[in-house]
């Protein structure tokens, strides 16, 4: 009867992913390995929409081999998820602006629809002209971040990443790394910055989501202690 006394008890309630994992630490790791690959995901499903309609140009043999100069693409874009889905949350906090509205892993998989759905349209939907088609983007991604975020941290953060990742891309095709047909902004499509926003919103919306169980045990802990 002692024994069973002593023997520490656990959380009733967490997260599916971190069953019996209440440091902070881990639970950072953990997140950003599954940011990492929802990201590695995303990049192959989206690009290769892009290279089938022949936005983007990569040498020949890209899509035959894994191994191909592009190798690189899928690990960039899932490094960048990680890093954008922890500074979401991180961000939530730092202004101490708990981040609440729609936090159901349902709106989330929405959201991700729509990006796909956004990213898409970018590639298959034909319009008169790139203005339109810029216009049109940039009214779906403020319509992404409207429906689904509402936050002034979410809209200003998307707003670097479409930034910095504008500028990474246009840096990217100077040096010859890859190449997009019928550049409008430079080097670059203009409508670049509206799916890069779009996907910021989108993976900030999933680091929430996921953070929201690291919350959830830690409270649970505290309220044990």
């Amino acid at each position: 009867m002692a024994e069973s006394d002593a023997m520490p008890t656990l959380p009733k309630k967490c997260g599916p992913y971190i069953s019996s994992v209440t440091s902070r630490g881990m639970n950072l790791v953990i997140r950003g390995i599954v940011l990492f690959f929802i990201g590695v995901f995303l990049a192959l499903v989206l690009n290769l929409l892009q290279i089938q309609r022949n936005v983007t140009l990569f040498p020949p043999d890209v899509i035959t081999s894994i191994f191909s100069s592009a190798w690189w693409v899928p690990p960039c874009c899932g490094t960048a998820s990680a890093v954008i889905g922890l500074l979401y949350p991180c961000m939530d906090r730092h202004l101490g602006e708990p981040h609440k509205f729609k936090r159901e892993w349902s709106s989330v998989m929405r959201c991700v629809a729509v990006f796909v759905g956004i990213n898409h349209a970018s590639a298959k939907v034909n319009f008169a002209n790139n203005i339109q088609l810029s216009l049109t983007l940039a009214a779906l991604s403020i319509g992404l971040w409207w429906t689904f975020d509402r936050s002034r941290s979410g809209f200003g953060l998307g707003i670097g990443i479409a930034f910095l990742a504008t500028l990474v891309s246009q840096l990217l095709v100077y040096n010859g790394v890859y190449q997009y047909t019928s550049p409008d902004f430079l080097y670059v499509r203009s409508w670049l910055p509206c799916i890069f926003f779009a996907g910021g919103i989108t993976m900030g919306n999933i680091g929430r989501q996921l953070a929201m169980y690291e919350c959830k045990v830690i409270a649970e802990k505290s309220h044990e202690d």
